[in-house]
C-alpha cells in the first residue's frame, strides 16, 4: 500500500512507542531510554531497549529492532499493512482509501480468516440444529451452560460433507480450504472435511480472529483431540487457548491448564484468567506470550504421571522467562473440571481454596523429590539433599534460596554451610558458563564475524563504524544533510550495505522528506531495519559534535583510499584493542 508520509507521521505521533510497548513489556526508565525483558525471546537480564528520542526499539539479546510498526508486526504476528491498521485503529485514525494491490500473502491470510469465521458459524449452527443434538447433550452433561457455549462459540462438526458445500457456496475455492486446513484431499482424490462428528472449539487470536479449531470426539475413538495443523495464520506453538479472554482480566496472574474443557470449566466458575496450550507441551514462545500478560503463573495440569511430567517441564520453561511459578496439586481428582464437579455448587469455592494454597514451584519439586528417596537412610538423605540443592540453585533470588537452605538445615540437622557450599558451586558453574557465553558474544560482535547484514564490516571495521556514526548523525540531525553531503560521497563508503543506507537517507532528505526509521520498511527488510536501529539508537546516546563527525568523515575517506592493510578478522586481541583505542582518540 502506498502510504503517504503525512499519514505515517500522524500514525507515529498518535502511537508513542513507550506507551504502546508498555502494554506488552514491563518497562523501567534507565536514563534516556527504557529497558525491559524482551517479549521475543527468553532472558533473565533485561536487554530490550526502547528509545523515546528516536521512537525505536532494539533487543541486544536477539537483535530484533525497528520502529513501532515493526514491533506490532512481530508482537501481533501481522504483516505490514495489518500492523498499520492495528495502530490506526488504536489511535482512532482512518486508513487511506485502498488504491493498491495486496500482496499474495496478505490476501491468503485474509481469506483464511474469512474461511475460519464462516466455519465457526457453520459449526455453531450445526450444534444448535437437530443434527447436533448428541453434541449439545454431551456438552451439557459436561456441565456447560448455554451461556458458556455461546461465549466460547462451541460447535459441532457433522458426519457429512455439508461444511465443504457451505464454504463453496460462500465463494471459497478448493485450494483455499486446503490451505486453511478445514479440508484435505483424500486418497481417492475427493475433498473431505478435516473434522467429522466432533465437538468443536474455535481458537481465537488476541484480536478476536478465529485462527484454528480443536475437535473432541464424544466417544472412545482415537485421536481424542484433533487440532488444526499450522497454517499461514496459526502456529500451535505460539498460541494459547482463551488468552483473548484472559488477557483482559485485572491482575497479572494466569492459570495454565491442560485442555480446552478445563479452561472452559474454570471460566464458567469465575476463573477467567485460565489458558491452555493447544495439544502440545508448553513452548518457549508460549511462555514469552504468557509473560506479556502475567508476572505469576499457576500450573494446573492433570494429576496423572503425564501431567506431573508436563508440570516439571513447564516449570523449567516458565522460570527462564523470570515468571513466578506456583503449582496447584488437585486432591482426589484428575483435573480442575472433575474436582469442581465433585463438590457441586460449592466447586468454585473449594477450587479457590486449593488455588490459594498452591505451592511455589520449588516447594512442589522438593516434595516430589522427597517421595523419590528413603530419607530414613543415610544414603537417601545424601541423595535427596544433593538434588534438593540443585533445585534451590535454580532460584535467582538470594533471599528465597536462603529460606530454603535454612528449612533444609533445620529438618535434617545439618550445617547450613554444607548446603550453601553445594549451591554456591552450582551457581559458580552457571556463572562461568554465562560469562563464557557473554565473552564469546562480545568477541563475535567486536570482530563482526557473525554479521550477515553487513558482511564486509569484519574486514573494514574502522571504516564501517565511521559509516554508522555518519549515518546516525545524519538521521538524528537532518539539518546536517547539506554539510555531510558536501564533505563525503557515496563512493567514499567502504561497505555496500551502509552505502545503500546512506544513499536512501540522503535521497529522502534532499527531497525535503523525513528519513526516520518509520519510512524504511519499503526499502529494507525487518532484519536490516533492526540492524540500522541498533547503531542509530546507540550513536544517538553519544553527544553529537561536529568535530566527532569530521573525524569520522576523515577516517572514512582514508579507509576508502587505502583499505585496512591487515584484516580485523586476522588481528590479535592486542591489535583490535589498539585499533579501537586509535578510533576512540580520533573521535574526541
Amino acid at each position: 500500500m502506498a502510504l503517504s508520509d503525512e499519514f505515517l507521521q500522524e500514525l507515529k505521533s498518535r502511537n508513542d512507542i513507550v506507551e504502546v510497548i508498555s502494554s506488552y513489556v514491563n518497562l523501567q526508565k534507565a536514563g534516556r531510554l527504557y529497558k525491559g525483558r524482551c517479549p521475543f525471546h527468553h532472558e533473565k537480564t533485561p536487554s530490550f531497549c526502547v528509545y523515546p528520542d528516536t521512537q525505536s526499539f532494539y533487543c541486544f539479546g536477539c537483535h530484533v529492532g525497528g520502529e513501532i510498526i515493526n514491533f506490532i508486526k512481530k508482537a501481533e504476528n501481522l504483516d505490514y499493512i495489518d500492523a498499520v491498521k492495528f495502530l490506526a485503529k488504536r489511535a482512532g485514525i482512518d486508513m487511506p482509501k485502498d488504491n493498491f494491490k495486496n500482496n499474495d500473502n496478505t490476501v491468503r491470510q485474509r481469506r483464511i480468516y474469512e474461511i475460519n469465521r464462516e466455519t465457526a458459524k457453520f459449526f455453531y449452527h450445526s450444534l444448535m440444529s437437530v443434527n447436533g443434538t448428541s453434541a449439545l447433550t454431551y456438552l451439557r452433561k459436561r456441565g456447560l451452560t448455554d451461556k458458556t457455549i455461546r461465549h466460547f462459540g462451541l460447535g459441532y462438526a457433522p458426519n457429512s460433507f455439508k461444511l465443504i458445500d457451505y464454504l463453496r457456496s460462500k465463494g471459497f475455492g478448493e485450494e483455499e480450504l486446503i490451505q486453511s486446513n478445514v479440508a484435505y484431499v483424500s486418497r481417492n482424490g475427493h475433498l473431505v472435511s478435516r473434522f467429522f462428528d466432533r465437538v468443536m472449539f474455535p481458537i481465537l487470536d488476541l484480536r478476536g480472529n478465529v485462527i484454528a479449531f480443536g475437535g473432541r470426539i464424544m466417544g472412545d475413538g482415537k485421536p481424542k483431540y484433533l487440532n488444526t495443523a499450522d497454517t499461514p495464520v496459526f502456529s500451535k506453538s505460539r498460541q494459547l487457548f482463551a488468552l483473548n479472554f484472559a488477557k483482559n482480566i485485572q491482575g497479572r496472574e494466569l492459570i495454565l491448564a491442560e485442555g480446552y474443557m478445563d479452561v472452559i470449566s474454570l471460566h464458567q466458575a469465575g476463573f477467567e484468567n485460565a489458558v491452555a496450550t493447544l495439544g502440545t507441551s508448553l513452548t518457549e514462545q508460549q511462555a514469552g506470550l504468557i509473560h506479556r500478560y502475567a508476572d505469576e503463573v499457576i500450573i494446573c495440569y492433570d494429576s496423572d504421571d503425564a501431567g506431573r511430567t508436563a508440570t516439571e517441564r513447564a516449570i523449567t520453561i516458565l522460570r527462564k522467562t523470570g515468571l513466578k511459578v506456583r503449582v496447584l496439586t488437585i486432591p482426589h481428582a484428575k483435573d480442575p473440571d472433575e474436582f469442581m464437579k465433585s463438590y457441586g455448587d460449592k466447586g468454585p469455592v473449594m477450587f479457590k481454596v486449593i488455588l490459594e494454597q498452591s505451592a511455589m514451584d520449588i516447594d512442589y519439586r522438593l516434595d516430589k523429590l522427597r517421595n523419590k528417596y528413603n530419607i530414613a537412610t543415610t544414603q537417601g538423605k545424601i541423595d535427596y539433599l544433593t538434588q534438593a540443592s540443585e533445585i534451590i540453585a535454580t532460584s535467582d533470588n538470594p533471599i528465597e534460596r536462603n529460606l530454603y537452605i535454612s528449612t533444609l538445615s533445620e529438618k535434617f540437622g545439618i550445617e547450613k554451610s554444607s548446603i550453601e557450599e553445594r549451591i554456591a558451586g552450582k551457581l559458580k558453574k552457571a556463572k562461568f558458563q554465562q560469562a563464557d557465553r557473554e565473552i564469546n558474544q562480545r568477541k563475535a560482535l567486536t570482530l563482526a564475524e557473525n554479521d550477515t547484514i553487513n558482511p564486509e564490516k569484519k574486514d573494514n571495521l574502522l571504516g564501517a563504524n565511521a559509516e554508522e556514526y555518519i549515518i546516525a548523525s545524519l538521521m538524528n540531525n537532518p539539518d546536517m544533510c547539506q554539510y555531510i553531503g558536501s564533505n563525503i560521497k557515496t563512493t567514499d563508503f567502504v561497505t555496500a550495505f551502509n552505502k545503500r543506507v546512506f544513499t536512501f537517507v540522503m535521497s529522502r532528505l534532499t527531497d525535503g522528506k523525513s528519513a526516520e526509521l518509520l519510512f524504511f520498511s519499503q526499502e529494507f527488510t525487518e532484519q536490516e531495519i533492526a540492524y540500522i536501529t541498533a547503531y542509530v539508537s546507540e550513536n544517538s546516546a553519544k553527544h553529537f559534535s561536529k568535530s566527532s563527525l569530521n573525524n569520522c568523515i576523515n577516517i572514512l575517506k582514508k579507509e576508502s583510499e587505502q583499505k585496512i592493510r591487515k584484516k580485523p578478522s586476522e588481528m590479535s586481541d592486542d591489535d583490535v584493542g589498539e585499533l579501537f583505542s586509535k578510533y576512540s582518540k580520533s573521535k574526541r
